[in-house]
């Protein structure tokens, strides 16, 4: 289990989008790779159009659900860490400017204001906490591979 939770961090901390799953009110599946940043306790935050549909379908439904796949290994040897979360847009000033903070230290620049985030400017800073997380297992079925999860804890 400890190999499990080392290839989830390292996931984690090397590739810098992560796809987000979301759903509209109307039940329709909408899918989103944006780039992110994450904190202490694997809280991943991004900065996407107010107006854009997952962000419309997280403010119509929190329930998420977030991919980081490391497709830059050779065929047949990427993993994936998938995570069960709720998100929300950031409204609070101080958490918008640590978000911001995050975001702009992965791609090592500046953080923006975090007035650039608030008011009438179309950008926000969303926020996803994750409930579980879970790793590729590695299952067969009659010699055949199949796709299976193994439940990781990074919290503790």
């Amino acid at each position: 289990m400890e190999k499990l939770k080392q290839k989830a961090k390292k996931i984690i901390s090397e590739i810098i989008y992560i796809t987000i799953a979301t759903v509209s009110k109307g039940g329709e599946p909408w899918n989103t790779p944006v780039y992110s940043a994450f904190d202490e306790s694997y809280n991943f935050y991004w900065a996407s159009d107010k107006n854009g549909q997952h962000s419309k379908n997280i403010k119509a439904n929190e329930n998420v659900f977030i991919v980081i796949y490391d497709s830059t290994v050779p065929q047949g040897t990427g993993e994936g860490l998938y995570i069960k979360a709720k998100a929300y847009e950031i409204t609070d000033r101080a958490e918008t400017e640590k978000a911001s903070k995050l975001l702009a230290a992965r791609k090592n620049k500046n953080p923006r204001n975090a007035d650039e985030y608030l008011g009438e400017y179309p950008r926000r800073v969303y926020k996803a906490v994750p409930e579980k997380f879970w790793m590729n297992g590695d299952g067969k079925i009659n010699g055949n591979y199949i796709d299976t999860r193994v439940e990781v804890d990074l919290l503790y």
